[in-house]
């Protein structure tokens, strides 16, 4: 039987483990794991990493039917590397079941532990005509 922890708490220990890696080069392996529930716990824990090392304003993740899960950063609008369609499936999983959202349309404020500190990310889930989006916006 596997063991499900509390994802957030998860996150966050992802967060200590991969704090002095580089998260863009991190986040381009993802596609290559096995388990893809924990490659979406990672993905989430270096992209609030690489968000707060880059001074990112928000990330975004969008998959549409029959479209590539895909991945933008405003500070400079930049791609970021994908999670791949498998492990981006999960990614919206865990944060829903991490945020409580369970509408189509919700927000909601994330405290993430980071080593020493915290940020508080705001977390925003939308679906609408098949599609599904969230965006992680960082403080200023």
């Amino acid at each position: 039987m596997k063991e499900k922890r509390n994802l957030h708490l998860k996150v966050q220990e992802l967060c200590d483990c991969y704090a002095t890696t580089d998260p863009l080069q991190e986040m381009s392996r993802l596609p290559e794991g096995t388990d893809k529930e924990e490659e979406a716990l990672k993905w989430l824990a270096l992209t609030a990493l690489h968000g707060i090392n880059h001074n990112a304003s928000k990330i975004t993740i969008r998959r549409a039917p029959g479209e590539a899960v895909t991945v933008t950063a405003e500070y400079r609008r930049t791609e970021l590397p994908s999670p791949g369609d498998a492990v981006g499936d999960h990614i919206f999983q865990a944060v829903r079941e991490i945020t409580h959202i369970d509408d189509a349309k919700g927000k909601t404020q994330l405290a993430l532990g980071l080593r020493d500190s915290s940020i508080d990310l705001r977390i925003k889930v939308k679906t609408k005509d098949g599609g599904e989006k969230i965006s992680i916006k960082f403080p200023d």
